[in-house]
């Protein structure tokens, strides 16, 4: 039986639980080590005119204050547009933006530093919503456009036009571990830096660049993140290179580890969007014409905020063929943290707003909104090009429909609900299926590569390296179940070693839900090159000419820790004893491979072309009960039906699309970003901001996977389960406004999160 596909436990899983896994806070301190922090701004934007450190040099156990004047290198970074800075120079662009870096023995020197420092700064206007933006036309890189057929024409044939604003709240991505990175000085100038980050060739660019180094003077180390979703590919950048800077200065180690407080109050959200729609349809709910005019807050600087915009234009027909379209876009420049990467990318923003508009539909026309999206699906041999002009092969969309509808007793359940709502004084209930249509690979084509390093040693243990990181998904669990099946030896004699760029240089980072596709498939050709060799030595092992036996090494054959040819399967010999027979007779035991995703390329002048590898499809159906007088939430039973190919394994894959589920619901329910009318945030702590708790799950709670063994374009035939699922619980907050339809008697307007005040709000003007 293949190790495919079987349900083994996460490598890290007893170590996290017992606490034996090493985060970066754990590695023992060196005895010259310094703490790292720095001063920010107090203002959201604000000229810098003086900084005055001279009282705080003066405090015992302050080794350094550094200021933009104290790089070598330059002072200006992005991982696009290069539009940001580590430190303030003369214009403060969001409150806590980095100012002075301060190095000190202990916490309480550092503490005392910050107060003594002066700043003489002098306030401006700030701006902080996308309609002060879009008035002021501050906005980040280009504006985007993406469309097909011709919207225009088609609206004036239209039956019914509906037109609306859709407004998207952020989200913080709250993992455990803050973000945190230790330097190390080393000779001439070298670095090394420990850092949580999902993108550690990013980190030694990035430092090398703002430090005056070469990028071999700098290496990168992760070894796991206590979670990433996507705020540490880009963001670890900053603190990174801070604790590198001092390193460098002083000679010394250097650790800065942000406090969940600061962390939540610097770093970069989910991006909010702000969505105008036009959509044109008949009366059965066929869509006919979509306009959207997408607009997503950027905060102060780009980060990765075109490349998530793109992805919300390309999501932006969620799972319906759609035959004019037409969507634009537009990033808007505000005085909040630069917004970043969240699990999904900008995909969740574009999907939403068009199940916002099914729902819409349905509600306009007084049908189930089931009914609107079964009949708006892609098709199969017809139907099935999508508004950037990418042919949706393999699409299981209108069967996962068909078969999670009769699973989940959705018909019946629908009308159970309209009676109930029609006799309950106190309580709504809501039920919908929302679909997921999610495209797998980076949309930048350069990134679509990685490597990975494979060693055997002479006691058959394997050592395997790649550029993928490990933030708790199970991408080094999968990557070594892969390796173990290609050379068809046990699980346990396969180890993945600490990420590191002097083993994989110009890797690309562990995001688009690429990890296991790009790293695996790096690991799969390096291992196929070992196996290649020691086939061919093994046919030599074998090949007996009094016997007829000529040496062939398609006849090799590996299985279940052996190595025979199968014309004398009996003479087998351990893959463990054919290592050191193979290494005396100079046969190479290691290689490096290179990876590169296929067909991937999208013209943006055109907007047209491949983004994507393939797509990950699944639905979910929600059922949701209201408190009419608190707003209270209740998610009574979710039902989940996804295809993500060949589970390379079960457990691992389960435990993704659950938790993309619960996150997906507690952005779009509870996880309210609260700010002062100064750009101040306020829920910045677990006490503040409320994510998802156990007593937030379903009651019921069904998840199956969809039988398809048809991805044959990836590895072992699996497809990306890191950010689709997230989309699922979308379903959730589309049952909130089907719930809301039983007491509005015009359209049902609902913005996001749909937290307890906002759904007590919406009733009260219903009735």
């Amino acid at each position: 039986m293949s190790i495919i596909g079987q349900n083994i436990p996460h490598d890290s899983a007893k170590g996290h639980v017992t606490g034996e896994s090493v985060f970066i806070d754990d590695m023992p301190f060196a005895k010259n080590e310094l703490m790292v922090d720095f001063l920010g701004s107090p203002f959201a934007h604000a000229e810098l005119i003086s900084v005055d450190t001279s009282e705080a040099e003066k405090i015992d156990g302050i080794i350094g204050l550094f200021t933009y004047k104290d790089l070598n290198g330059i002072n200006k970074f992005g991982p696009i547009i290069q539009d940001e800075h580590l430190l303030v120079e003369h214009l403060a662009t969001f409150i806590g933006e980095p100012i002075v870096v301060i190095a000190g023995e202990n916490k309480q020197a550092i503490e005392k530093a910050k107060k003594a420092i002066k700043l003489n700064m002098k306030e401006l206007e700030p701006i902080f919503s996308i309609d002060e933006a879009i008035k002021k036309e501050q906005f980040i890189g280009i504006p985007r456009t993406i469309k097909t057929g011709d919207v225009e024409s088609a609206f004036k044939t239209s039956e019914h036009v509906l037109e609306g604003t859709f407004i998207i709240g952020g989200q913080e991505q709250f993992y455990l571990e803050s973000q945190a990175s230790l330097a190390y000085p080393g000779e001439n100038n070298s670095l090394v830096i420990h850092c949580s980050t999902q993108h550690p060739s990013e980190i030694v660019q990035v430092a090398a660049s703002i430090l005056g180094l070469n990028q071999n003077q700098v290496i990168c180390i992760t070894k796991r993140m206590g979670g990433g979703f996507g705020g540490k590919e880009s963001q670890a950048c900053h603190y990174a290179v801070m604790a590198g800077l001092v390193a460098l200065k002083t000679k010394r180690p250097a650790r800065i580890i942000l406090t969940k407080d600061v962390d939540m109050q610097v770093t970069g959200k989910r991006h909010p969007f702000q969505n105008n729609y036009k959509v044109g349809f008949d009366s059965n709910g066929q869509i006919n014409a979509l306009k959207v005019d997408l607009f997503s807050n950027g905060g102060a600087a780009a980060d990765l905020s075109t490349s998530i915009l793109e992805r919300a234009m390309l999501h932006s027909d969620s799972a319906y063929y759609i035959p004019n379209m037409e969507v634009h876009g537009k990033i808007c420049r505000t005085n909040l943290p630069p917004n970043t990467a969240f699990r999904g990318f900008g995909g969740p923003q574009g999907t939403l707003n068009t199940e916002n508009i099914i729902e819409e539909i349905a509600n306009y026309l007084k049908k189930d909104s089931y009914e609107i999206r079964r009949l708006n699906c892609y098709g199969i041999d017809e139907r099935n090009v999508t508004h950037y002009g990418k042919v949706f092969y393999n699409n299981v969309l209108p069967e996962i429909f068909d078969e999670l509808h009769k699973k989940s007793d959705y018909k019946e359940r629908f009308d159970s609900i309209k009676e109930f709502n029609s006799n309950s004084k106190t309580h709504l209930k809501g039920i919908s299926l929302s679909p997921v249509k999610f495209g797998i690979s980076f949309t930048t084509k350069f990134l679509n590569q990685g490597s990975a390093l494979v060693n055997i040693y002479l006691d058959g243990s394997v050592q395997v390296s790649t550029g993928g990181t490990e933030m708790g998904q199970g991408l080094n669990t999968k990557i070594r179940q892969i390796v173990a099946d290609e050379f068809s030896i046990d699980y346990e004699n396969i180890r993945i070693m600490d990420t590191s760029t002097e083993k994989n240089n110009n890797t690309s980072p562990t995001a688009a839900s690429s990890g296991t596709d790009i790293n695996g498939s790096a690991a799969v050709l390096a291992c196929t090159a070992i196996r290649d060799r020691l086939a061919d030595f093994a046919a030599q092992h074998f090949s007996s000419p009094e016997e007829g036996i000529v040496k062939s090494k398609n006849n090799i054959v590996f299985k279940d820790n052996y190595v025979f040819d199968d014309r004398k399967p009996h003479k087998k010999i351990s893959f463990k004893d054919l290592i050191p027979l193979a290494y005396r007779e100079r046969v190479n035991l290691g290689e490096r491979a290179f990876y590169q995703t296929p067909g991937v390329d999208f013209n943006r002048e055109t907007g047209k072309g491949n983004p994507f590898l393939y797509f990950t499809n699944g639905a979910a159906v929600s059922e949701v009960l209201i408190d009419k007088f608190t707003g209270e939430l209740k998610i009574l039973r979710a039902d989940i039906l996804i295809d993500i190919g060949q589970s390379i394994n079960l457990g691992i894959d389960r435990g993704q699309v659950i938790g993309g589920f619960i996150q997906g619901a507690g952005w779009l329910t509870s996880e309210e970003l609260k700010y002062t009318d100064k750009g101040y945030l306020l829920s910045h702590s677990p006490t503040t901001y409320k994510i998802p708790n156990i007593t937030d799950m379903p009651d019921i709670f069904n998840v199956e996977f969809f039988k398809n063994e048809e991805n044959t374009v990836n590895v072992k035939k699996s497809k990306a389960v890191g950010e689709p699922p997230l989309l699922l619980g979308i379903s959730v907050w589309t049952a909130v406004k089907h719930d809301l339809s039983f007491v509005s008697k015009n359209r049902v307007t609902l913005n996001t999160p749909a937290t307890n005040e906002e759904i007590v709000m919406r009733i009260a003007e219903f009735e």
